[in-house]
């Protein structure tokens, strides 16, 4: 995938890292901030999580993808936070290194070859049953993606047949990058990881009807 973005080694986690991450985290609430906006209306109740604060040297963007899977299919998925490589493809193996999959807990993942990073080290943000939400913050790893924070959020779609996912994030403009570069990069990657997304929900949809 053409980028100029390139690899820059960033130490392995250790607790130190997670409690930078934690205050980094304290201080970037208490910025403004930022509604994100897109062509596809998002409920109020939902576009309030995709509101981040953003520094002086961050970008944020938000990614829409519709599925003609039921809401708790899709949810099925997203929820397992010691599994992303089931759709994210860019993704070879993850490994939860703390927790029980909590709020706090971490895992490892390991990126597949070829994209300008190795690792990644990850902290559950939020988990929410009953409101579909997930967030995570990188904390750790071998990437450029510094101060990067995802979350995830799944609505029904307006015609009640489907499930509308939104995954927003915002993160650290690398050295030599522009905001354009990096929205581009990282929403490459979202796009590719929702469409796989839908395309699995989906599939277990029919999978689910065959059988039943």
């Amino acid at each position: 995938m053409p980028s100029s973005l390139q690899l820059h080694r960033i130490n392995n986690i250790d607790p130190t890292t997670v409690a930078v991450a934690a205050t980094a985290a304290v201080n970037c609430h208490k910025q403004s901030r930022t509604p994100l906006r897109c062509a596809t209306p998002v409920p109020d109740a939902v576009a309030s999580y995709h509101a981040h604060a953003v520094g002086p040297h961050q970008c944020c963007s938000m990614v829409v993808q519709t599925t003609a899977a039921a809401l708790p299919t899709v949810w099925s998925v997203v929820r397992r936070f010691d599994n992303p490589q089931a759709y994210k493809h860019f993704l070879k193996s993850c490994h939860v290194i703390f927790g029980d999959g909590d709020i706090g807990t971490l895992r490892e993942v390991h990126v597949v070859s070829g994209l300008p990073a190795e690792s990644s080290t990850e902290r559950l943000e939020i988990l929410d049953d009953e409101r579909h939400v997930l967030s995570f913050s990188v904390v750790g790893g071998d990437h450029r993606l510094c101060n990067y924070r995802s979350v995830t959020t799944l609505h029904p779609s307006p015609t009640g047949t489907g499930t509308v996912v939104v995954e927003s994030y915002v993160v650290d403009i690398p050295p030599g990058n522009t905001k354009e570069d990096t929205c581009v990069f990282v929403d490459t990657i979202v796009k590719c990881n929702l469409q796989s997304l839908a395309q699995m929900s989906e599939k277990l949809t029919n999978n689910n009807r065959n059988s039943s």
